[in-house]
């Protein structure tokens, strides 16, 4: 009989799977004249597009399934370009930095174009939630880049940002209805406490190692 599965288990093998998914799909593309860095320029416009959609929601409800479509697919460029950079061996130092770069901005687009409808609207409390979001998710990969410039390990949590493009995408997606809001304190929650996982577990692993 199979030992029960944890969370953290259970976060592995969807991980997994979505990176061989990913590994699939680009095997062929890595043989075009299609770079990694095109699919994270890409990726940060469509998020783009999405705020923009998002902003004027007022005009048009189908807006928020516009704005959910536009950073889904944004969202799945930035997951094809490391795929594509592996598969065809096109990565570079530079491509690199300008994908983690790009990453951080394509969510915080869309958080902040969230920010201005709510105060159109005048929900004061979902802006700052917005923008403790913002902090959040900043704040998530910041934690894991700085434990491994350390040496460390910092991914554990369940606030990376395929947990939060999908929390988001379902929000983007029920915001005719309202669920938007919900959706980013949902985000905000799950983001803080996976900063604050991550900081214990690398106070963990130093105080293993004595320092």
């Amino acid at each position: 009989m199979s030992e029960p599965r944890t969370l953290g288990d259970v976060k592995d093998a969807y991980l997994v799977e979505a990176r061989e998914l990913a590994a699939r799909s680009m095997a062929q593309v890595a043989h075009t004249g299609l770079t990694p860095d095109m699919l994270s320029l890409s990726g940060v416009a469509l998020s783009a597009a999405a705020a923009v959609s998002l902003y004027f929601v007022d005009r048009a409800w189908w807006l928020y399934l516009v704005a959910g479509a536009l950073f889904v697919l944004g969202a799945v460029c930035d997951i094809l370009d490391g795929a594509l950079a592996r598969a065809g061996g096109k990565g570079t130092p530079f491509g690199a930095f300008l994908d983690s770069t790009l990453d951080r901005l394509g969510e915080a687009f869309v958080l902040g174009a969230a920010a201005l409808v709510f105060a159109r609207e005048g929900k004061l409390w979902a802006v700052a939630i917005a923008f403790a979001a913002i902090v959040g998710s900043f704040l998530v990969s910041y934690t894991r880049a700085k434990a491994e410039t350390l040496g460390l390990k910092g991914d554990v949590g369940f606030g990376s940002r395929l947990e939060r493009v999908a929390i988001l995408g379902i929000g983007l997606g029920l915001g005719s209805v309202g669920g938007l809001p919900w959706a980013i304190v949902a985000l905000t929650a799950m983001a803080w406490v996976t900063v604050v996982q991550r900081i214990l577990f690398v106070r963990k692993q130093l105080l293993e190692r004595g320092t």
